[in-house]
């Protein structure tokens, strides 16, 4: 699925409207009957959880200063009142009640647009402009002249009006209107209140937002102080890096991409791959069936040098994982000391004492398709020696993971001049030791992308959202995975697929960085299956290596 940047879909409106004559009232439109179409999905049919969003339960509570009393208990009485009357016309109604909140932005004119359509099916509106009525932009001025002949209006949000917040309490279902794409710091002012106003729900996914959730930064997925917490997002054309990355999965909740006419030339033409670099993978990638007359030596020959001592979990995990997902021939080397624990753990993959001599390590590497180093396999300084001068002779792919990276740290010439392809696989900790940049790694996607190009290497950088990235400036968001691969061994998993995967001839995905990334998801996808069955507390990388065969069946063409 394409993603594209805040700056990129700006673009893509311009050209839309300037170069090919769409007008931005239409593109509103069909934006706002996206939105309005996700909130009748909620509201507009009847079930027992069709619930209002809060209410007006219980004494309300009123803080006023000085000694009047009797003023104070007067005003509490009043307020409760209004609750009440508001609670029983709620409870009298018959249609969905519908609270929009709108900022002066074009994001804002969707809203607008949206509670117009949303009154003419027959919901109970009310929309609410947050911010200086001067900053409306001309197109939401048009949508608002469009509700007052509907018979609407756009009343001004008053963030200290209790009538208004009760009346919002009452409501089904909210509309987030108040920024697009284009936030970039934190919510303040009034409209924090309105983002509060959303956010003080005890259903939060009664809450559905244009775009993408107000306060989460498009490009990152960062939250600008406090954002809103949506049930669903509509975006409009492209899915955005901020509904994959950091916190903005969990506050955009369920992502509805709706198409308002931006045309195809401009989405999948001639320049579009240039243009949208960026992909999210979504498992609708296949591979292709083994050919009848096809041997072991047809799907790969790896070299693993993996493990030390108190570390024999992790060479174990890495090699079975590349033989359950198609690897021909698994050589595993390790070091003499644990050779006869791993050994027993190995059945399928071939496991084999480290020799001593150098040339004889590096012949049995040279013998294969790519080799795997890194997993468990610890920071002696002779350990980091021997890997750094794997590299330099090596002429083969060569997947760094773990302590592979590790031994990379101030010797990145030897990275940018292998000649062959080398793909590393860090953490966050790993990747920030390696480039000695700050944690946390603020926007993830674009360090990612830039670290690929300047080494000419495939960047895998794990965690929630693995990124991986190209030297071409291509990247690829995953989207599959969960909380329950958190655990030690996940990444020895994943190192050992990807290796495996990018050895096997048959599986041509376009390039190997997108092989690489179909292994990333993969390796998401059996994670999922093994919380199905476990749990994500019980589950363990082990569970991950035995769903790996039925993740794979399913992508069978």
């Amino acid at each position: 699925m394409m993603v594209a940047t805040a700056a990129q879909m700006k673009e893509l409106d311009r050209q839309a409207i300037e170069e090919y004559g769409i007008p931005s009232l239409d593109l509103m439109e069909r934006a706002a009957l996206g939105v309005a179409g996700a909130v009748w999905s909620l509201v507009g049919r009847e079930d027992e959880d069709n619930g209002v969003i809060g209410g007006a339960d219980g004494p309300i509570a009123v803080l006023v200063g000085g000694p009047d009393r009797e003023e104070a208990r007067r005003e509490q009485e009043r307020l409760q009142n209004l609750a009440n009357a508001l609670a029983e016309e709620k409870a009298r109604s018959k249609v969905p009640w519908v609270g929009v909140l709108c900022g002066p932005g074009n994001n804002g004119g969707d809203g607008v647009a949206a509670a117009r359509i949303l009154m003419g099916m027959g919901c109970r509106v009310r929309a609410f402009l947050v911010g200086d009525r001067s900053k409306m932009t001309p197109d939401e001025r048009a949508m608002e002249e469009k509700l007052k002949e509907a018979g609407g209006a756009l009343e001004a949000y008053l963030p200290l009006d209790r009538e208004q917040s009760f009346w919002l309490a009452q409501c089904d279902c909210l509309v987030d209107a108040l920024f697009g794409v284009g936030l970039s710091r934190p919510v303040e002012g009034d409209f924090l209140y309105a983002v509060r106003e959303m956010q003080d729900r005890p259903h939060f996914r009664r809450v559905v937002s244009c775009d993408i959730p107000s306060g989460v930064h498009a490009d990152t997925g960062e939250v600008l102080g406090e954002a809103v917490h949506a049930g669903v997002t509509v975006t409009f054309t492209c899915a955005k890096p901020g509904h994959y990355l950091g916190d903005g999965v969990e506050y955009t909740g369920e992502l509805r991409i709706r198409d308002i006419g931006i045309p195809d030339e401009l989405l999948f033409g001639p320049e579009a791959r240039e243009r949208f670099p960026v992909e999210a993978v979504e498992g609708t990638f296949t591979i292709p069936r083994r050919k009848p007359n096809s041997h072991k030596g047809d799907y790969g020959r790896l070299f693993l040098l993996a493990g030390s001592e108190g570390y024999t979990g992790a060479p174990v995990l890495a090699a079975s994982a590349a033989v359950r997902s198609g690897a021909g021939l698994v050589f595993l080397g390790v070091p003499r000391e644990i050779y006869p624990i791993v050994a027993v753990k190995c059945s399928s993959a071939m496991p084999f004492p480290l020799p001593e001599r150098y040339e004889e390590i590096l012949e049995k590497a040279r013998s294969c398709d790519a080799a795997l180093i890194g997993p468990g396999l610890g920071r002696a300084p002779k350990t980091e020696k021997l890997v750094r001068a794997l590299l330099e002779d090596l002429e083969i792919l060569v997947v760094l993971d773990a302590d592979g990276i590790n031994a990379l740290a101030g010797h990145m010439d030897i990275l940018d001049g292998r000649k062959a392809l080398t793909v590393l696989t860090p953490h966050d900790g790993e990747f920030a030791r390696l480039t000695g940049t700050a944690l946390p790694v603020q926007d993830r996607l674009a360090a990612a992308q830039s670290f690929a190009r300047a080494h000419n290497c495939i960047l895998v950088l794990k965690g929630h959202r693995t990124i991986t990235a190209a030297p071409d400036g291509r990247a690829w968001i995953n989207t599959s995975g969960n909380p329950g691969m958190a655990k030690g061994g996940s990444g020895d998993v994943l190192a050992g697929l990807i290796t495996s995967f990018l050895s096997q001839k048959q599986l041509e995905f376009g390039s190997p960085a997108a092989l690489t990334a179909a292994a990333v998801y993969l390796h998401g996808s059996a994670g999922d299956k093994a919380a199905r069955k476990f749990g994500e507390y019980g589950m363990t990388p082990e569970d991950l290596i035995a769903y790996i065969p039925e993740a794979l069946k399913e992508r069978e063409r």
